[in-house]
């Protein structure tokens, strides 16, 4: 006997029920106008939390709506395959990259008693985001810095004993326009992993230039921003855990790589629905398009490689959700799904045709936002290079 499907309970086959509806209700008929302003509505945020979207995969103890991350994964699936997008993905949920930095220190703080330092951060920060009223980005990447977190220049120096002053810039910042706290990895220490923290920065306070919004190629509805520090002071109480910023990086950077497989293969999947239906209706020579075997065996290729990503990376999922270690696991399948998304979005813009290309077409809107996912959460050729590390495969003996 098998054992049971942990994505197909009954409490989320109705999470599936719910995120669908919602998507259905609140985000398809409104995408195509947040595309062109570029941004989502905050009571979008709100509407996500009345609902109890927006805190899934956080503990109700902080304000979320608990669940884990398989929970995570059956929102995103749903919300794309009902006709969301990347663009809303990120920038709905861009939280869901910054807060568990803070949650973390939360808990750490309740469990050394320091009760007051721990209610800050959560009636400050976690409580208000998760609640739809206020939004929070993660800031890590910079202008010269790329993927290479270790080398980030930031600083952070102290300016008395009981607070700091950061300078520097980040760019690349998802919500980064919208954000009323910035999770912002700067450093304190010497050069290095080991001198690096994270710091929740308020762009109201002095020093903290006005956002720079960027325009890209996709993911039009999410703000996406250049940010710029000048002494920005920091109190101690928004500091989670001096020089302790890269080892909490690299222990979410693992279930952020599987989040973005999910994103790539649901996208897949949306695309390929899309395609599957175009077909059967499309005519050509007098044939639907499905009645031409080139267009069949395209399509079989782009279920096969669709579903290969969805199990590898469900399986992952769920075993990080178990308390297992995946890094290299994670990484792969981050690999494997983009790679999937990216045959199968090209094969539908040309499957469509003319119409594929037509900013009309939602396969158009998944072809432009499907090209991030292998650049953001480590670029693909920086992640092979990571599991060539930590597989023991290296380019000499003494490398």
């Amino acid at each position: 006997m098998s054992a049971p499907d942990p994505y197909a309970t009954s409490e989320r086959r109705a999470l599936r029920d719910l995120v669908t509806e919602f998507t259905r209700r609140e985000i398809v008929p409104h995408l195509t106008a947040w595309e062109l302003e570029g941004c989502l509505p905050l009571d979008l945020h709100a509407r996500a939390a009345e609902s109890g979207i927006l805190g899934i995969g956080f503990p109700e103890d902080v304000g979320g709506s608990g669940g884990d991350l398989v929970d995570v994964v059956v929102m995103t699936e749903a919300l794309l395959e009902a006709g969301g997008s990347g663009g809303v993905v990120a920038g709905l949920f861009s939280h869901g990259i910054a807060l568990p930095h803070v949650v973390d220190e939360i808990h750490r703080r309740r469990d050394r008693g320091d009760h007051a330092g721990a209610e800050h951060l959560e009636a400050g920060v976690v409580r208000p985001v998760l609640a739809g009223e206020r939004i929070a980005a993660l800031a890590v990447t910079e202008p010269d810095g790329g993927s290479d977190v270790a080398r980030l220049r930031t600083r952070a120096v102290r300016r008395d004993d009981t607070s700091w002053s950061v300078t520097g810039a980040k760019t690349y910042i998802t919500s980064g326009v919208r954000a009323d706290t910035v999770v912002t990895a700067v450093r304190t220490g010497a050069d290095g992993a080991a001198g690096i923290t994270l710091m929740c920065l308020d762009p109201t306070a002095p020093g903290y230039a006005p956002p720079r919004p960027l325009e890209k190629m996709g993911w039009h509805c999410s703000d996406t921003a250049e940010l710029s520090f000048g002494d920005v002071p920091v109190r101690d109480a928004d500091v989670l855990g001096v020089d302790q910023g890269f080892a909490s990086l690299a222990r979410h950077f693992v279930s952020e790589r599987i989040s973005i497989a999910v994103t790539a293969y649901a996208t897949a999947q949306r695309a390929l629905d899309l395609t599957v239906a175009w077909a059967r209706q499309r005519e050509t020579f007098g044939r639907p398009l499905i009645d031409r075997q080139v267009v069949r065996h395209t399509l079989v290729d782009m279920h096969r490689r669709t579903d290969v990503a969805r199990r590898y990376a469900r399986d992952i999922a769920w075993r990080h959700s178990r308390g297992e270690s995946v890094v290299v696991e994670a990484a792969l399948a981050k690999q494997t799904a983009v790679e999937a998304c990216d045959f199968v979005v090209d094969r539908a813009v040309q499957v469509h045709g003319g119409m594929g290309y037509m900013r009309e077409s939602e396969i158009e809107r998944h072809y432009r936002d499907a090209r991030i996912l292998g650049i953001g959460g480590g670029a693909t050729e920086v992640m092979v290079d990571l599991v060539a590390r930590l597989l023991g495969l290296s380019a000499s003996p003494s490398a």
